[in-house]
């Protein structure tokens, strides 16, 4: 299996957002697990597909359950 990482940038363009919203998020420990390799910041992108599983919803106080529309 092949491990995908994007960067920090290449987030921020996934999910429409800064650069500086993803770092306050790290500071804040909100979004996917990530790594720190020599300084930079690196994501996996099963970690990022995860959590984007993690915040669908079925509406705004019920998640999808199992990550299916019931």
């Amino acid at each position: 299996m092949t491990v995908i990482h994007i960067n920090q940038r290449q987030l921020a363009n996934r999910w429409c957002v800064s650069e500086a919203t993803l770092e306050r998020w790290r500071s804040e420990g909100i979004g996917p697990q990530y790594l720190k390799l020599g300084g930079r910041v690196m994501y996996r992108e099963q970690d990022i597909e995860a959590y984007e599983s993690s915040c669908l919803r079925q509406s705004t106080s019920q998640p999808v359950k199992d990550g299916v529309n019931s």
